[in-house]
């Protein structure tokens, strides 16, 4: 928690019942931060720095945490006359090729005072810094600010004395500005390139799409990092969600949208789907084959995860292919595109027309072909054939979504069943994928391998039985009549 404090404040002893403090501790140091010219990464929260002695930090945009500001922090070492590479890789969606130089110089006077628990064990820091603003060797500024970093797991009673002793000594209220946006005040004030506005009661058509487009531009942006670092397989699937929800979105609105703008960008974005889809889909059947594994006897299970490691190195091949084309040029424009998308879509006729009339047909194609796909089941139908109602079943998700601010009937319910029935079918596809893979990784295995395939290919068949015998009563409640939010 950082906290403005005014000229004079004096620290109060922040030493009770289960707190101590070691000795004051203080430094000076020199900052620079690097930015855009238009100071794009300020704009979205992030931040580059280069401190003497300390090398660099790159700040990645904080996590809503309540009153504490939560930030995924990577350093690299170098001096100031080059920016890590590394850190231009994680930066690339944001910067997008701009180049990155100097914005702002800070000398500060830091006071630390180590925070300590009972038992001596180290729970948190409170730093008082003293921070001048540089304009070559005049100070341009100056501002104070007192920092109060904790460890997870402190008891939220400890937090409120520490916070209570610090407003009663004068401290302002919580402000968790860093130090480089106070620094450059009011040109870091800007919003980011892409904003998610809120709608009113009657939007207009281009108002609709501009806050569709930009829910998805804004989360293909802030996974991509995510991505690049390779430490949660949910930043690839947030991504592909992004660029699936992009594509759906261009179908839903080719009424109203320019179509060789909208061909273009869905081609684009297919391709990029692609590329996040084959980790994706080996994620997915991953984290689906290590469940099953932890249901085998223990002989079995160490031969199950010899099989698995097949799956390991072709996730580990997918996912190279995919960095190597987020770091073309193809990809980097896609980004551009995309954001100039958000912020001005390319229509037809006039976009301050009402939502309401511009878009009201646009659900019955996608409703349509959920049900044309449904009615064209057999009796026992194949796994393509239900694959492919689960897709159309998507589609019409997503567009549900996207047009529901359009219509004065809440989309929720439909949404939500939906939901249930593509999950239902994504269950069963799966658990067929999952079959398929097996069966080939048997065919080319020794007796024990195979024997092991097998185990697991029969607990994926009752998988696929289950989501067969429920996606019937599923689709039962998605058709109702009273779902039909749009008519």
């Amino acid at each position: 928690m950082k906290f403005g404090v005014p000229a004079g404040f004096q620290l109060p002893d922040i030493a009770f019942e289960g707190i101590g403090s070691g000795p004051v501790e203080e430094r000076r140091f020199a900052t620079v931060y690097v930015d855009t010219r238009d100071l794009r990464l300020a704009r979205w929260r992030c931040s580059l720095r280069h401190r003497a002695g300390d090398g660099w930090t790159l700040k990645l945009p904080p996590a809503p945490e309540g009153a504490f500001l939560v930030r995924d922090e990577r350093t690299f070492s170098g001096d100031a006359k080059k920016v890590p590479p590394g850190a231009v890789d994680l930066l690339a969606a944001y910067a997008r090729g701009s180049e990155l130089g100097a914005v702002v110089r800070l000398h500060t006077l830091r006071r630390r005072t180590p925070l300590r628990a009972e038992a001596g064990e180290p729970v948190g820091e409170l730093v008082d810094d003293e921070v001048s603003v540089m304009e070559g060797r005049r100070v341009a500024a100056r501002f104070r600010e007192v920092e109060l970093e904790l460890t997870d797991g402190l008891a939220g009673g400890v937090v409120d004395t520490l916070v209570t002793r610090l407003r009663d000594a004068g401290a302002g209220p919580v402000a968790n500005v860093p130090k480089y946006l106070h620094a450059l005040g009011a040109r870091a004030d800007a919003p980011p390139e892409v904003v998610v506005a809120a709608l009113g009661v009657h939007p207009t058509v281009a108002e609709v799409i501009r806050a569709s487009l930009a829910g998805s531009v804004v989360r293909l942006l802030r996974h991509d990092a995510g991505v690049r670092l390779g430490e949660d397989p949910e930043d690839v699937h947030a991504m592909r969600v992004a660029a699936r929800r992009l594509r759906s979105d261009l179908r839903t609105f080719r009424s109203v949208a320019d179509p060789e703008w909208c061909a273009t960008l869905r081609s684009e974005l297919s391709w990029l789907g692609g590329e996040l889809g084959a980790v994706r889909d080996a994620d997915v059947l991953l984290t689906r084959l290590r469940t099953r594994v932890e249901e085998l006897p223990a002989a079995d299970a160490a031969r199950a995860h010899v099989v698995l490691r097949r799956l390991e190195d072709e996730r580990e091949a997918a996912r190279n292919r995919l960095l190597g084309s987020m770091r073309d040029a193809r990809y980097l424009s896609l980004l551009d595109r995309l954001v100039r998308a958000a912020n001005v879509p390319v229509l037809v006729g006039d976009g301050d027309v009402s939502a309401s009339t511009a878009l009201s047909g646009s659900m019955d194609r996608p409703w349509g072909h959920v049900r044309a796909a449904v009615a064209a089941l057999e009796e026992n139908p194949s796994d393509a054939a239900l694959h492919a109602v689960r897709i159309r079943t998507k589609r019409a998700r997503y567009a549900a979504e996207a047009l529901a601010p359009a219509f004065e009937r809440s989309a929720a319910v439909f949404v939500r069943a939906a939901t249930e029935l593509q999950d239902l079918l994504g269950e069963h596809q799966d658990a067929v994928v999952a079959q398929a893979w097996l069966r080939e990784v048997a065919a080319r295995s020794g007796a024990r391998s195979a024997f092991v395939a097998g185990m697991l290919v029969e607990q994926e068949r009752r998988e696929q039985a289950a989501a067969l015998a429920a996606w019937p009563k599923a689709w039962k409640r998605l058709k109702r009549k009273r779902l039909r939010f749009w008519r």
